[in-house]
């Protein structure tokens, strides 16, 4: 081990659809928000408070395509990646930056196009390993 870990474990909700992009050669990233939530009691005035942060999730290839078949805004999801920060030029000529999750595994908690169609996902819930050899400095964003 090099001494250094890069790796971001969520539980949250989808806070909207998954929006795919294709490239040539086939290739194919979906992005979604996710909402994680933090909730407290404030001591002074007992008060229970509610903190959400939101995460930007990329997914590429067969888990970008798994992900758009099965979610939909509100749906909950375990996922597992790296942290990567990226910048870009707008078109105004400003420099832009975001920082996002590449997720490398998921597993669903719930989904609700299964819930509220009574389709059934496979009998194993889509989870896998989805460690793409793509660098997201190879695609153009």
């Amino acid at each position: 081990m090099n001494g250094t870990l890069n790796k971001v474990m969520l539980i949250g909700h989808l806070g909207d659809d998954i929006k795919m992009h294709y490239f040539e050669g086939g290739n194919c990233i979906g992005r979604f928000p996710l909402a994680t939530n933090e909730v407290y009691i404030n001591k002074q005035t007992n008060e229970k408070i509610t903190s959400t942060e939101w995460h930007n999730l990329v997914v590429r290839n067969k888990a970008a395509e798994i992900c758009e078949k099965y979610l939909t805004k509100g749906d909950k999801i375990y996922v597992e990646g790296r942290i990567k920060s990226r910048q870009w030029q707008a078109e105004d000529g400003t420099t832009k930056y975001t920082t996002e999750i590449q997720v490398t595994e998921f597993t669903f908690l719930n989904v609700k196009k299964d819930t509220e169609s009574n389709k059934h996902l496979p009998t194993s819930e889509p989870k896998g390993n989805f460690d793409s050899n793509l660098d997201s400095n190879d695609l153009p964003y």
